[in-house]
C-alpha cells in the first residue's frame, strides 16, 4: 500500500474517532444541577475518559464509581475508575457491579444519577442472578462470542441472565432522577442495547429471548439454559413508574462518526460515499458484498465514479471456526474482501473505534487487492487462514495491521474503502 493512502484512510479513522470524543460529545448534554447529590455511574471501554471528561465540564460536587476494561483506565479525581476483563467477565467485573449498586444506595428525590454507558459494559458488569455463578455468565459469554450472532440478540439474552441488565441498576436508583449519556456502538443506535442497558429498560422480554437462542442454534451452558426455561427474575418493563421521568441520550454514535470521516475524505479533495452506519453480518460475508461493490466501482464506474472513498459502520461477527486463530472482526472481514477483490487496484482500512480488535492489540489492518499474492510470497495460504480465524497472523506477517491503542471512545466499526 502506498504511503499516502495508508495516510489518508488514518486520517479518516482519526476524524472518525475524534467526532466521538468524550469531551465534545459531553458538552451539549449535560444535565441541569439538582438540589442534592450528583452520583456518577458507567460502563464500557471508554467511561475512564467518559468519567474524566464530565469531571472537567461540571461545575458543583460530584462522586461516583465507572467500570472500563483492564488497560483503558485514566486519572480521576472524584470519580472511582475499577478496571475489569473483557470480552468474558472476571471476579473483578463482579466486584464492580456490586460497586456501582453500592454508590446509587439511599438516594432521594431531590438527587441526580448520571449514567454514562458505552460499549464493551456487557462484559464488564456480571451480575448472575438466582443460583448461577460468575463461571456461568462467563460461558455465557463465551458461547454467545461463538455464536456468531448479532450484537443485538446477544445482549436480549444476556439481558434475561443479569442482576443489573436491562434497566435494573436504573431501577435501584429510585427515587432519583436518572440521565443516561450513551455512546452507542450498536447498530441503530437503540440505547436499550448498548452495554445491555443497564440503565435503560428494554420491551424484549423472556420468551423472545428464548426465541432467538432457537432461531440462532445458540448452545448454552445447562445452566444458564435452565434459568432462561423459567420465569423469575425476567428484566423490568419500561413502563414500570420506578423509570418515570428518566432521561436517555445518545451522545454519540457510528453515524455522526461516518459523517465527520466523510467531510474529512472530501476536504483532502476524494468524494465519499457512506453504505451503512448499521451493517450487520458475517465479517467474511460483509467483506466479500464490499469486494463486489469494489470491483464494480473499479471496472465500471457504478455505483460510484472513481475516485471514491466507500465508508461504512456497524458490527460484524464472527463464527469460529478454527482452533487457535488469532484476530477479529475487522481483519476477518479485510482478508475476505482482500481475496474476493484480488487484483483489484483499492487500498482499505477497517477498525474498531475503541482501538482493540478481537483478540490482539491492534484496531484492525490495511488491505490492499495484491493481499493474496503477497501472503503467498511469505508462504503462507491466505484461504487457509481465513477459514481458520487467522487473519491477524497474515496482516501482522505482511506488517499491515494498525495500531492506535484505547482511543478513549467506542462507536464500533469503521471500513473505508480508497479507489483512486
Amino acid at each position: 500500500m502506498k504511503g499516502v493512502d495508508r495516510g489518508f484512510l488514518t486520517i479518516l479513522f482519526q476524524a472518525a474517532v475524534a467526532a466521538a470524543d468524550p469531551a465534545r460529545a459531553l458538552a451539549a448534554h449535560l444535565p441541569m444541577r439538582p438540589k442534592g447529590r450528583t452520583v456518577v455511574i458507567g460502563a464500557g471501554k471508554g467511561a475512564a475518559q467518559l468519567a474524566a471528561a464530565f469531571e472537567q465540564l461540571w461545575d458543583a460536587p460530584l462522586e461516583g464509581v465507572v467500570v472500563t476494561r483492564y488497560g483503558y483506565g485514566c486519572a480521576t479525581e472524584r470519580i472511582k475508575v475499577l478496571e475489569a476483563a473483557h470480552p468474558v467477565p472476571d471476579a473483578a467485573g463482579l466486584a464492580a457491579s456490586d460497586a456501582l449498586f453500592q454508590a446509587v444506595q439511599g438516594l432521594g428525590r431531590d438527587d441526580l444519577v448520571v449514567a454514562l454507558i458505552c460499549g464493551g459494559g456487557s462484559a464488564l458488569l456480571p451480575c448472575p442472578p438466582g443460583d448461577l455463578t460468575l463461571e456461568d455468565e462467563a460461558a455465557m459469554n463465551r458461547a454467545l462470542l461463538a455464536s456468531g450472532a448479532p450484537i443485538s440478540v446477544m445482549n436480549a439474552i444476556r439481558k434475561q441472565v443479569s442482576g443489573i441488565k436491562g434497566g435494573r441498576l436504573a431501577a435501584a436508583c429510585h427515587p432519583a432522577q436518572v440521565v443516561s449519556l450513551v455512546v452507542s456502538d450498536v447498530p441503530g443506535d437503540d440505547p436499550a442495547q448498548v452495554a445491555s442497558g443497564p440503565t435503560v429498560p428494554d420491551r424484549m422480554g423472556r420468551a423472545e429471548a428464548r426465541a432467538l437462542v432457537q432461531s440462532w442454534r445458540i448452545d448454552l451452558p445447562p445452566r444458564v439454559a435452565g434459568w432462561l426455561a423459567g420465569d423469575e427474575g425476567a428484566a423490568p418493563d419500561p413502563a414500570d413508574p420506578v423509570f418515570a421521568g428518566h432521561d436517555v441520550r445518545v451522545i454519540a454514535s457510528a453515524r455522526l462518526s461516518l459523517e465527520a470521516a466523510a467531510a474529512a475524505a472530501e476536504a483532502q479533495g476524494v468524494p465519499a460515499v457512506i453504505l451503512s452506519d448499521a451493517i450487520e453480518g458475517e465479517a467474511r460475508d460483509v467483506g466479500r458484498v464490499h469486494a463486489a461493490i469494489t470491483r464494480e466501482v473499479s471496472a465500471r464506474g457504478r455505483p460510484f465514479a472513481r475516485p471514491v472513498v466507500i465508508l461504512s459502520g456497524g458490527e460484524t461477527t464472527v463464527t469460529l471456526r478454527g482452533k487457535g486463530g488469532k484476530g477479529g472482526r475487522n481483519s476477518e472481514f479485510l482478508l475476505a474482501m482482500a481475496l474476493a477483490a484480488e487484483g483489484v487496484p483499492f487500498a482499505a482500512l477497517a477498525a474498531d473505534t475503541d482501538g482493540i480488535d478481537g483478540s490482539e492489540p491492534n484496531a484492525g489492518a490495511f488491505a490492499t487487492g495484491d493481499c493474496g499474492e503477497r501472503l503467498r510470497a511469505l508462504g503462507l495460504d491466505p484461504a487457509a487462514l481465513l477459514s481458520g480465524n487467522d487473519a491477524w497472523t497474515g496482516f501482522d506477517a505482511l506488517g499491515d495491521l494498525f495500531v492506535t491503542g484505547p482511543t478513549g471512545t467506542n462507536v464500533n466499526d469503521f471500513r473505508a474503502i480508497l479507489i483512486r
